[in-house]
């Protein structure tokens, strides 16, 4: 298995895509089509990159997409200034290869990719419930840095939605 950051083919975008809707929907996250163009925009435009794992024959089993600082979302601004800074969007992993540290490690590669990028912290959010992902972002380094009632967002559970950050 090969977890790297690289360009991406068109068929890269659709085997993303159908990873995600088909392996990272569940009630703690919040997918819409609408979030996924916006970052596979933002990919093309050079302002986000993606950690990729794929095994031998190139499959994609999961992908991490970091946001970076001139795409930096608005509503994480009271946190820092967006100088040196990026936003890990999403982290999916295949289903098949779930329960193996694969997110850690994707975890791990982005904040490689920011540093490179000159980044000081790394931010990430999930459901504050998300018992898989809390475990994933614990073991990469990232902390809890706030919690906030979102129920435009979290339509489970506590609605909450936890934000996490790690320094590079």
């Amino acid at each position: 298995m090969k977890i790297h950051c690289r360009k991406l083919y068109d068929v890269d975008y659709s085997n993303m895509r159908t990873l995600l809707l088909r392996d990272g929907v569940n009630d703690w996250n919040y997918i819409t089509e609408d979030s996924i163009s916006t970052q596979f925009t933002l990919i093309d435009q050079g302002k986000a990159s993606v950690v990729l794992a794929e095994v031998e024959d190139g499959e994609i089993i999961g992908f991490a997409v970091i946001i970076h600082s001139d795409a930096f979302p608005a509503k994480l601004a009271k946190y820092t200034d967006f100088s040196g800074i990026a936003y890990i969007k999403e982290v999916v992993v295949s289903k098949s290869h779930s329960g193996k540290g694969l997110g850690s490690k994707l975890l791990q590669e982005c904040v490689l990719v920011a540093r490179s990028r000159n980044a000081s912290n790394v931010f990430v959010e999930r459901h504050e419930e998300n018992a898989a992902s809390a475990g994933m972002m614990r073991k990469a380094g990232f902390e809890i840095i706030d919690t906030f009632y979102d129920p435009m967002k979290r339509s489970s559970g506590s609605r909450n939605t936890a934000v996490l950050a790690k320094c590079t």
